[in-house]
């Protein structure tokens, strides 16, 4: 019995042998120390706030595809399926949502009132147009993808990106949000100004209505020809790019925006620097800001010294997706580029078995843990100023576990295949996965502003770590995962730092925690849980 518990136990015990003893109020119970693990690792630390990299713009995910149903249509789930996207709001220790501080929207082509006649077999994967077939808009459309919009604000999301699949189907070759033009645009060669005005007019549209809207990203993985039956898509030459991007550009200034256009989204990181497929859609960072090139528009007022890129294809293994990262940052860095990583999930199927087990055997915080692999590298080494995953939710698919979702939906009536749009919108269950808790370890806790500074650590494929400064100094933020089957204790070196810390939170992510809070323990050392991805949030004095 510790001596403080002891001694009360004696006053309480010699206050009661007396009847006329004013009431004591005990003393209140100590806060539960944490758990210290009976084995654990040693591993030393030295976060340094005077070394300094990127400032960060923060962490997203887009609204493709289910969430247009979701919004509409599940209206007993949908409030706390948008807290858990957006909610920053910690109660009980535990954290009601991930935070996300900005929100991709997707401005479909219209294959949802096209029905069959869109070619694309999956209704799920078929989005809706403002434009109407006269040419008006009705901005009543896409109600479910407004209802997340909606509360994305109302919970503290800022930012908005609008990014285009496709052109609306008015404005395509053949009709479709599908394309049939190969590696070129399906857009029709005399509707460049139509597109452009379409978009600026949807970015004008939410300006508006108190959205701020930051970025349109106006094509999707350029370097695809979309020509299957699965979703919206295009295929289009960094020249036809160049062009929309010049009539996006006018039409953007003629509304009076200051909306920004995001190019590039490109499908992996080496079509940025290489040529790799169709040569026309490759070295896209030549094309847009080489002064000599045909596809020149580093001169736009609305194309910041920005590009983005997609992280599939090049995150097999822990040195081939440090590899490509370190040569697309040096591409980058010659045009003094800042890099968005504008989407993510595990689509690839090349994984190292030494690395990852496997869809088959991986449980689903295997795949959660991976995914914080692509994040680091991403960040430490690609440099890049803003991560955001794929698809937000979606219906959980037989085999697919939680490797393109952040949220599983259950729909009444599902049976693990692909359903068709009465399914989807049958209002059913949903959870979190540990992805989302994963993602929520950076996005909730590195936020906007946050300066990444020097972490460092002797760095294995199955223990790093990356760390952060508010912009005011007042608050570092370390994210650590830990791949391997034992506890770590850190062993810290703090330098660089303005003062002392004044408390030590702890938020960890693992098979049985969902960014759990937790403090220090007795001994003053952070234990980072095996198998685990946990934040060190630092409040100085």
């Amino acid at each position: 019995m510790r001596l403080n518990a002891l001694l009360l136990f004696m006053t309480l015990g010699l206050l009661a042998c007396s009847d006329d003893s004013p009431a004591v109020n005990p003393e209140p119970e100590p806060a539960p120390e944490p758990d210290v693990p009976e084995v654990s690792v040693a591993k030393s630390v030295t976060i340094d706030a005077g070394q300094t990299f990127q400032t960060m713009r923060g962490f997203g995910a887009s609204d493709c595809w289910t969430p247009a149903y979701v919004g509409k249509y599940w209206t007993n789930s949908r409030e706390e399926i948008s807290e858990l996207l957006f909610s920053s709001e910690i109660a009980d220790g535990q954290l009601k949502g991930i935070g996300l501080s900005f929100w991709r929207v997707n401005m479909g082509g219209g294959s949802m009132e096209q029905g069959d006649a869109s070619g694309i077999e999956e209704p799920s994967r078929r989005a809706e147009s403002y434009l109407n077939t006269d040419g008006t808009y009705n901005w009543s459309k896409c109600e479910g993808q407004r209802y997340f919009m909606k509360r994305a604000k109302e919970l503290g999301c800022e930012d908005f990106i609008l990014f285009s699949n496709t052109p609306p189907v008015q404005y395509t070759r053949n009709g479709q949000g599908r394309s049939d033009s190969g590696f070129s645009s399906n857009l029709k060669e005399d509707c460049y100004d139509d597109f452009a005005a379409y978009m600026a007019e949807v970015a004008a549209h939410y300006t508006s209505e108190g959205y701020n809207i930051t970025h349109i990203s106006p094509v999707n993985e350029p370097q695809y020809e979309w020509n299957g039956v699965d979703q919206e898509g295009s295929g289009w030459q960094n020249e036809e790019v160049a062009r929309l991007a010049r009539e996006l550009d006018a039409a953007l200034t003629a509304k009076g925006l200051s909306t920004q256009i995001l190019l590039g989204e490109a499908a992996d990181w080496e079509y940025l620097y290489k040529v790799k497929g169709n040569a026309g859609s490759s070295k896209v960072l030549d094309a847009f800001f080489a002064s000599g090139s045909k596809a020149y528009v580093g001169d736009l007022s609305h194309v910041g010294k920005l590009i983005g890129g997609h992280s599939y294809w090049t995150d097999g293994s822990w040195d081939g997706m440090r590899n490509v990262r370190q040569q697309m940052a040096q591409a980058a860095a010659q045009y003094g580029l800042e890099v968005w990583q504008t989407e993510w999930s595990m689509l690839g199927d090349g994984y190292s078995s030494s690395e990852f087990v496997g869809y088959d055997n991986a449980t689903e915080m295997d795949i959660a843990l991976y995914m914080t692999k692509v994040i680091y590298n991403d960040l430490t080494v690609g440099g890049v100023t803003s991560w955001s995953y794929w698809v937000a939710m979606d219906a959980l698919r037989t085999g697919h576990k939680n490797r393109f979702l952040l949220i599983a939906l259950n729909p009444q009536g599902w049976d693990g295949g692909w359903g068709h749009v009465a399914t989807i919108a049958q209002e059913g269950s949903f959870r979190a996965t540990p992805t989302l808790w994963a993602l929520g370890n950076y996005s909730r806790f590195v936020r906007p502003g946050y300066k990444r500074i020097g972490l460092t650590l002797n760095e294995v494929v199955n223990f790093f770590g990356s760390a952060y400064i508010s912009p005011d100094g007042k608050q570092i933020v370390a994210v650590y995962s830990n791949l391997s089957d034992k506890a770590i204790r850190l062993e810290e070196t703090h330098e660089g730092w303005s003062g002392m810390p004044s408390s030590i939170k702890i938020y960890t992510t693992s098979t049985n925690k969902n960014l759990q809070e937790g403090i220090v323990a007795a001994d003053g050392k952070v234990y980072l849980d095996a198998e685990s991805v946990t934040t060190v949030v630092y409040e100085l004095k």
